[in-house]
């Protein structure tokens, strides 16, 4: 418990159950938790909060479980703007023919604004209170997440190919760097350098990343080893695998986040955790663009990080934690042990690992004294969540978005009962409407 000697606190929740998330499995029966100030002052028995604290605000929830504010560790939220709109393609066929000639017609500022709008309240309303987000316009998508009040890690794209975004990799660059300036003292926005992939960067780009990164300590964020044509191609092209090409170029390391990672020999997981590189998982995007199941279980013997990811809503199609908890712990238990990803790491995957892998585990991921509340409500009371023997398995085997009915901020009410605040339903859809309208040509 934090040390304090005030009495009167701005919220105090009282639950049916409290998941602290750390340490792992602990679940705390008729609790409270007393935040003051957007952070976590304490988490005690409900009577003694109430003996204890006065507070402005009290929510009572006495059919739920609250739980740490889910971290989304690898997406592209503006392109839940093309939900649906190339679907049962492989990969690169979908990267090549139909959504890059998409990009170069619609994605401007304006566009990636209101498709994080919609992806930000689209994660709000399912648990999520922090993204790590991949894409262009990056200060665009700044201005719909402060306006929307959620938290994230902007990725400061960079390709060596000319998009509406920019012309070549130092342009990408230099206007990364221009944003990350801008934000540097946000108190919900941080940033990362995001070069898409190998096979879309070059050595020399990788390069100048890897100084910037050292001289700014920001960490890197790129897709890799996804499907196996990756792979191919940069042993036709550089002679190594991806992997292999990113340890002798010396980006290996704490600060790199690896996505996908669907492919890997024993040797390359062993190589992740010796250089103590974090992974982020996004099982259904893998599975429905075929590129394969991660080695989760083998990554996590081992020691590496990994967190869970949704990846865009281009290619998976739904901005839901909670299915990817589900998604994960089910495919990993395919190879034929049942035990190997238990619902309570699941749910650490992606709560605690996520704010890991963003550096902001001090701050996000876990519910403890002197920690931020960002925070989540799940209420058990209807018919399809009982009975319920063991709420922690029922949050990842369960649960769905559906059931969340609250989400904070910082200790702010961001969403209840699906709706947002500052925000209305009527815009959301507005912004839809608008999106698919100039799409419509590139769906066939």
């Amino acid at each position: 418990m934090l040390e304090t000697d005030i009495n009167t606190v701005d919220l105090i929740i009282e639950a049916r159950w409290i998941i602290p998330g750390a340490p792992r499995g602990i679940l705390l029966e008729h609790a409270a938790l007393a935040i003051a100030q957007g952070r976590i002052v304490a988490i005690l028995p409900i009577i003694e909060a109430r003996q204890r604290f006065h507070a402005l605000e009290t929510v009572s929830l006495p059919t739920h479980a609250l739980i740490p504010g889910l971290v989304n560790l690898h997406t592209h939220a503006a392109m839940v703007l093309m939900r649906g709109l190339a679907d049962d393609v492989p990969l690169m066929a979908w990267l090549n023919e139909r959504i890059w000639p998409a990009e170069s017609h619609v994605v401007s500022d304006r566009f990636v604004h209101d498709g994080t709008l919609l992806a930000c309240a689209e994660m709000l309303r399912g648990g999520v209170t922090c993204f790590n987000d991949m894409y262009f316009f990056p200060q665009a998508a700044a201005e719909a997440i402060d306006r929307i009040g959620m938290r994230a890690c902007l990725g400061l794209a960079v390709l060596e190919f000319p998009s509406p975004y920019a012309v070549d990799a130092d342009d990408y660059l230099n206007k990364g760097l221009a944003v990350r300036d801008e934000l540097r003292d946000h108190e919900r926005i941080t940033t990362c350098l995001a070069p898409h992939a190998p096979y879309t960067v070059s050595d020399r780009t990788f390069g100048r990343l890897m100084t910037y990164a050292d001289q700014l300590g920001l960490s890197l964020h790129l897709h890799l080893h996804e499907t196996l044509d990756e792979i191919a191609q940069s042993e036709a092209q550089y002679g190594l695998r991806p992997l292999q090409r990113l340890v002798g170029l010396g980006l290996m390391g704490p600060n790199l986040l690896a996505t996908h990672c669907v492919h890997l020999t024993p040797g390359e997981i062993e190589t992740l955790a010796a250089q103590h590189c974090h992974v982020a998982h996004c099982p259904s995007s893998n599975l429905k663009l075929g590129s394969g199941i991660a080695p989760v279980a083998s990554l996590l013997a081992v020691g590496v990080n990994v967190g869970l990811g949704t990846d865009g809503a281009a290619s998976n199609n739904r901005l839901d934690m909670f299915s990817e908890m589900r998604m994960a712990a089910l495919l990993a238990k395919s190879a034929g042990d049942a035990s190997c990803l238990s619902a309570a790491q699941a749910l650490e995957m992606a709560t605690l690992n996520g704010a890991r892998a963003l550096g902001l585990e001090d701050r996000i991921g876990s519910i403890e004294p002197g920690k931020i509340a960002d925070l989540v409500a799940v209420d058990f009371s209807a018919t399809e969540m009982m009975p319920c023997f063991d709420p922690i398995s029922h949050l990842v085997y369960v649960a769905g978005r559906e059931h969340v009915s609250h989400t904070w901020v910082a200790g702010e009410l961001r969403c209840e009962h699906g709706v947002h605040v500052g925000v209305e339903q009527m815009e959301l859809k507005e912004i839809a409407r608008l999106w698919q309208g100039r799409l419509k040509q590139f769906h066939r």
